[in-house]
């Protein structure tokens, strides 16, 4: 049995909770849980800081981020007492972008988001999990078409890394539920109609009846809209 049917079968019928229980006991594993402050990232960062497991927690500054992000940030650190790690851009890439380009070049072209993406998010994101044997998510299957068909565990080629969806098949409302019930830190952002909650220029709330999604790059008609951090 290879390393990630062992841990499907391990946590097959566990918690999200105890599942990540399960996962930080591993032998020989060096974990890491990426939160981008989502409602279902602080919820799995809850499990994390509350059980002390030895699981790494880390996040991405692009450098474009909400003010109510940056809070978030500040009160999950006071709350638990715990270090998130923080990544951030290279400063050449983004000096030569922004010189080059502009500010607003992801408004102009497809390519042109996916490249302000690639230097903000990909790139750190490499960094983040260099050395890591495992990549803990707070992906759910409701957050796009093309999740519906992930597992809970998987490989990812592209980073070269076994990838654990704790809470994949979790509700919208079950977490936001579980978050309240909690009374974990969340983004104020989500009272007020945002569900996907990226930089502030490229994110929106979205309205009754509209997708998970359509307030990610909502000036892009193309479908499947990623910022290349999950494909």
């Amino acid at each position: 049995m290879n390393r990630i049917n062992y841990i499907e079968s391990l946590i097959d019928s566990l918690s999200a909770e105890d599942s990540l229980k399960a996962i930080a006991a591993l032998p020989d594993e060096k974990i890491a849980f990426s939160t981008s402050l989502s409602f279902e990232d602080q919820l799995i960062t809850h499990y994390i800081f509350t059980n002390n497991l030895g699981i790494s927690v880390f996040t991405l500054d692009t450098g474009r981020l909400f003010p109510e992000t940056y809070d978030v940030l500040s009160s999950t650190i006071s709350r638990y007492g715990k270090k998130i790690e923080v990544y951030a851009p290279d400063t050449k890439s983004v000096e030569e972008l922004v010189t080059e380009q502009g500010p607003y070049s992801f408004y102009e072209s497809i390519e042109g988001r996916q490249n302000c993406c690639h230097i903000r998010k990909v790139e750190p994101l490499r960094r983040a999990l260099r050395d890591r044997t495992i990549w803990i998510t707070g992906i759910r299957a409701e957050h796009s078409p093309g999740r519906h068909a992930m597992s809970r565990v998987e490989w990812d080629e592209k980073n070269q890394i076994i990838k654990i969806h704790p809470l994949l098949d979790w509700s919208l409302d079950e977490v936001r539920a579980t978050v309240r019930e909690s009374r974990i830190p969340y983004n104020r952002l989500h009272d007020a109609g945002f569900v996907s909650i990226g930089c502030q220029p490229c994110t929106r709330a979205i309205t009754s009846g509209e997708d998970f999604r359509a307030g990610r790059w909502w000036w892009e008609q193309s479908s499947g809209k990623e910022c290349g951090l999950h494909r």
